[in-house]
């Protein structure tokens, strides 16, 4: 389970990246969702719900 969760975290921070240009007028919003995310897991990881 924490091998899937790592690598979905890993393509979405690949996906995140703003390669393209038009993902580049985006700005911080999919890095922001992601980095909630992060958060997210690694608080239901510390308290064990992982």
């Amino acid at each position: 389970m924490i091998t899937i969760l790592i690598v979905i975290l890993v393509l979405m921070l690949i996906g995140v990246l703003p390669a393209w240009p038009h993902s580049r007028n985006w700005g911080y919003r999919p890095s922001g969702g992601l980095g909630l995310v992060l958060v997210i897991l690694l608080i239901l990881f510390l308290l064990g719900y992982l």
